[in-house]
């Protein structure tokens, strides 16, 4: 089989690792000038840094086999970090579930029945039971209002401005889960992160290194304009004026990207795809001659035009990155919010007061160096009843699927989940190539 493979991201590289190991040829397609994806970097002092924050938990273990397999598993360091909740123009600590206890923006009752909220819903694996009511519904029940709008409702307004009160709970659920489960189960315990030396761009590159070394084609700046079919089945995919056949096609694009490039997508596939509603992500990035604070992971509660302030170098030291310090200031918005249209100097402007209501003592001239990244496919809204919303990755044409972050369910996106939905497209698309050639075998 001759797999075409749209996007260089996480998802493709895994895609085409598996499908080279099940014996066929893959070509990608990526517009950008270097594979990653939403895990693309750019350089602070001489070193590689994600252009969006990123980090992996101990449970993550497919990224951790990644780098296993390919050699690199001497690169991850674990950390134990600092982290922190704002609200009430406070930093309160949230580094072990004994902090909880001195969370005095609530009461000792709503303190304690968000602890108890939180280990119930460690405990419970199913989340299905989950899927037909809103976290803000669950929650509120659950911790009570004070609780609610003083740690989880500002956390979902963050992350899905007007669309919070409409999250399913399952996905709060499983959010829960997994942050527990980075702590290793001991009471008392610190989560415990995971970052590589020389950022997650070592993986990612080396794995696109195994792909070229394997027999696969990676063409970067090379964006796909269409993928082409004929008679129902995909023929192939054109790409900077030129004609690429291939037998099947594979799409890692997000819903909006994959409609423009595959326009005959079937009328019931593209109304599921409309379904399912994107928040832009956004991070302002600064380079500190100072640190801003102790925080490794802050998150807002407070009306602040960024929910979450993460400090890079809190993690992993300033002197990786030329003795920079390394703040983003993440925002989740919709497609048609103004922060969008802005450069790095404007959304400064808009942002420097709140950043001084972090740290009073912030002065611009701590400044040294200030990016502004966007990305359209940043989080997928997820409702109640999701199940429903996620696209099949088979689309209707022969031939032609998708792979894309609107498909994980109930995790969050992050690089673990798209290399294993990379890895289950691979394998849908050769178990559907050995079935046609089982019946073109029988024909003869």
């Amino acid at each position: 089989m001759r797999a075409g493979i749209v996007g260089a991201g996480v998802a493709g590289l895994a895609a085409a690792r598996r499908l080279q190991e099940l014996g066929h040829e893959v070509t990608i397609f990526e517009g950008r000038d270097e594979p990653g994806g939403q895990v693309v970097t750019f350089d602070v002092g001489g070193e590689p840094i994600e252009c969006f924050y990123h980090h992996i938990f101990t449970n993550d273990t497919t990224v951790i086999r990644y780098f296993n397999d390919l050699g690199l598993g001497d690169q991850l360091e674990w950390i134990e970090p600092n982290n922190g909740h704002f609200v009430q123009g406070k930093i309160y600590p949230f580094v072990t579930p004994f902090d909880l206890l001195r969370f005095d923006a609530v009461s000792f009752l709503s303190r304690l029945r968000l602890g108890l909220a939180s280990l119930w819903l460690k405990r419970q694996e199913d989340w299905s039971s989950y899927e037909n009511v809103t976290a803000r519904a669950w929650m509120e029940r659950a911790v009570g209002k004070q609780a609610f709008n003083a740690f989880w409702g500002p956390l979902l307004r963050g992350k899905f401005a007007k669309h919070a009160d409409e999250i399913g709970m399952a996905w709060l659920h499983w959010k829960i889960r997994l942050r527990f489960g980075s702590r290793g189960g001991r009471l008392g315990a610190k989560e415990t992160l995971g970052y590589p030396r020389g950022s997650f761009r070592s993986y990612y590159f080396a794995l696109a290194d195994h792909i070229r070394k394997s027999g696969g084609q990676i063409h970067l700046n090379t964006p796909v304009e269409a993928v082409a079919t004929e008679l129902g089945a995909v023929t192939g995919i054109r790409a900077n004026g030129t004609f690429h056949e291939f037998d099947k096609v594979l799409m890692t694009t997000p819903n909006i990207i994959t409609k423009r490039i595959a326009p005959d997508l079937p009328s019931d596939y593209v109304e599921i795809l409309d379904r399912v509603r994107y928040q832009w992500a956004s991070c302002l990035v600064l380079a500190l001659d100072r640190p801003l604070s102790d925080v490794y992971w802050l998150s807002i509660a407070d009306d602040l035009p960024f929910v979450a302030c993460v400090e890079h170098t809190n993690l992993v030291g300033a002197e990786r990155y030329g003795g920079n310090h390394i703040v983003y200031l993440s925002n989740y918005v919709a497609p048609d919010h103004p922060v969008l249209q802005m450069d790095a100097e404007e959304a400064f402007s808009v942002y420097e007061e709140s950043i001084r209501r972090i740290n009073p003592s912030f002065d611009r001239s701590w400044v040294r160096e200030k990016w502004f990244f966007r990305d359209p496919g940043g989080q997928p809204v997820i409702t109640t009843n999701y199940s429903t919303c996620i696209p099949s990755m088979e689309t209707g044409i022969d031939g032609l699927y998708l792979s894309n972050t609107t498909q994980v369910y109930p995790e969050d996106r992050g690089q673990n989940y798209s290399l294993q939905l990379g890895e289950r497209a691979a394998e849908l698309m050769s178990e559907k190539d050995s079935v046609v050639a089982a019946a073109q075998g029988a024909c003869i």
